[in-house]
């Protein structure tokens, strides 16, 4: 059978690796750890649901069918997959923008782009295109969880406040609205919304071990009850149907597919490079790998299965997966075990949260919002790399101020635009010989180095292309031409230049015939096989002839200095060898 037809069938099966591996230990951990996740999803699923703007309902629904199909393709064992707040948020953009919040249709068309997204992911799976992750880097998805975060906790303010805000996505217009409405802000919605608050925060440090939001919710539930805060002017969820989801066939509509289209593939990669991301994480505590083309495909399945139950799109969970494996998941049949929790929840309790106050959802969903704020991961790029803090600060602006999907579009063109801007500036340097070594080093960071008498040895550390030609053109001819000696030849040190395009090619030509006007030959060492490849059928190895190849700087700097012998009858050769100390084996250049 070919090689790629049987990676394929390899991709698409539904008998992941870890399903030979699995044993009672192991089935033992799953159930506790999908337990415990199962009952963190209670509230969580409901509190992302209104982040999307769609009924508290919804979020079960995105933790029922979904983490069924998932662990059928699943290719890491410990990802917790669900609806998540960043989804959410995404979905609210997409979806608010063509339809009314809370409309039949607003629901239709999210159900509609979960499918979209699961077909986008599974297609990307199945063409193999994982290596799409490297689209959104560090410095976007850093970018995007910060200004996300802002978006989720500002959009919960018209149920902390109890007054009606407009749905928007926009921060500023949430703040000058809530500023405006200030008088209107029902006391008792905020009182509750602020004491639901302090007790989400300050649960970890009293009782770690007991999930905050489940206690925040059972106590607000029956708070809500007790002194019939409904009647008070409180929102609450209301009634919430009871049952599990019908199978039902998404609308399909092809002006509606358009209008979705760029929200549907922004989700699609943002929950591609998460869900990637949290599974390398875990993969790498516990020794296995996972296959990003296997990620896309058990998130697509579980897309667009879970579309047809009702479901809103859901991926992977910082949070819940954490809490997965801390609580002895061995494998993703734990997201089954928490579906059974999320089953037994629609059957038989979804009555008891019709007291639930709307400010208590509200502070959870601002809780978790603001804590995935990361300063010190906004800290440690400008630190590291300030070009990525940079980014990362400009997609977050982007994200506040024009908008998610546009936010996340001009992150990636920012990343691209700064890796173009590298390439084409690539690190260009002057080397010196090492006395008594055969090595040359850049004489800026090594002040022992020597200039060789009239040669002149550059290196360039990038591919040779379209992109840094002009450039390694003019810094070739430019650092010839402000020499304060005679120099007749210039060497390059090829070794770092792993590819060799056309238009590198026509640059070379360039500089050859500029090089030779002004009486100086042009030398290259240590260039790999598919750049010497390239050189040859370009015709430059025809034109300045085999004597101008060379497998390391040194050995053509002993050519040259040998014809420069012969021309005057000079000593420079002998004396540079008499520089080189007498060794068995060369040394090894410094990479430096």
């Amino acid at each position: 059978m070919n090689e790629k037809l049987r990676q394929w069938i390899s991709d698409i099966s539904i008998i992941p690796e870890w399903t030979t591996e699995y044993d009672s230990s192991a089935a033992q951990g799953d159930v506790i750890a999908g337990i415990t996740v199962g009952v963190m999803l209670i509230p969580q699923g409901m509190a992302h649901a209104v982040i999307a703007g769609l009924p508290p309902i919804y979020g079960l629904y995105a933790a029922l069918v979904p983490l069924i199909i998932y662990p059928f393709f699943a290719s890491s064992r410990h990802l917790a997959i669900g609806p998540s707040a960043v989804d959410m948020v995404i979905v609210a953009a997409g979806v608010g923008a063509i339809a009314q919040v809370g409309s039949d249709q607003y629901i239709a068309l999210a159900i509609l782009l979960t499918l979209m997204v699961g077909v986008i992911q599974l297609l990307m799976g199945v063409a193999r295109l994982g290596f799409v992750a490297s689209l959104l880097s560090r410095p976007v998805i850093a970018g995007l969880t910060f200004g996300a975060a802002l978006i989720i906790g500002f959009s919960q303010f018209d149920q902390l406040l109890g007054i009606d805000l407009p749905q928007t996505q926009y921060v500023y217009v949430l703040l000058y609205e809530a500023v405006r409405h200030i008088g209107e802000v029902h006391l008792l919605s905020l009182g509750i919304g602020l004491g639901s608050i302090v007790l989400l925060v300050a649960m970890p440090y009293i009782k770690p071990a007991i999930p905050a939001a489940l206690v925040v919710v059972v106590l607000g539930t029956l708070a809500g009850w007790f002194f019939a805060v409904e009647d008070m002017g409180v929102r609450v969820i209301g009634d919430i149907p009871a049952g599990l989801p019908a199978f039902t066939v998404p609308a399909l509509g092809l002006g509606d597919m358009q209008s979705l289209l760029s929200a549907a593939i922004a989700l699609a990669l943002v929950q591609f490079m998460k869900n990637v991301s949290l599974g390398r994480v875990f993969a790498a505590r516990h020794n296995y790998t996972i296959d990003a083309n296997r990620v896309l495909i058990s998130a697509g399945m579980a897309n667009i299965v879970g579309s047809f139950f009702r479901s809103p799109p859901a991926g992977g969970s910082f949070s819940r997966t954490a809490v997965n494996e801390q609580s002895g998941a061995q494998t993703p049949v734990a997201n089954i075990v928490s579906a059974g929790i999320i089953a037994l929840t629609l059957l038989f309790l979804t009555p008891l949260f019709y007291y639930l106050p709307m400010p208590v959802l509200a502070a959870i969903i601002m809780v978790a919002g603001f804590s995935l704020i990361d300063v010190q991961e906004l800290r440690e790029l400008l630190k590291t790399n300030q070009r990525d803090g940079y980014i990362a600060l400009f997609t977050a602006g982007c994200v506040l101020v024009v908008g998610i999907q546009e936010g996340i579009l001009l992150g990636i063109v920012a990343t691209v635009i700064a890796v173009l801007y590298r390439i084409s500036r690539p690190n260009m340097v002057e080397l010196g010989h090492v006395p008594g070594a055969r090595v040359f080093r850049d004489i800026n960071r090594f002040e022992d180095t020597e200039k060789i008498d009239k040669v002149l040895v550059l290196r360039v550390d990038a591919s040779f292309s379209f992109a840094n030609a002009d450039h390694f053109k003019d810094f070739i001819l430019e650092k010839t031409r402000r020499e304060k000696r005679e120099i007749r030849a210039v060497v390059i040190d090829g070794t770092s230049i792993n590819a060799l395009d056309t238009t590198a090619t026509d640059a070379l030509w360039s500089v050859i015939e500029t090089l030779e006007d002004r009486g100086i030959a042009l030398y290259f060492a240590g260039l790999i096989g598919p750049v010497r490849k390239v050189v040859i059928r370009a015709g430059l190895f025809d034109k300045l002839g085999e004597e101008r190849f060379h497998l390391d700087p040194h050995e053509a700097v002993e050519h040259i200095l040998e014809q420069l012998d012969d021309e005057d009858e000079g000593a420079r050769l002998s004396d540079y060898r008499d520089n080189i100390a007498e060794t068995d084996e060369p040394e090894t250049p410094d990479a430096a």
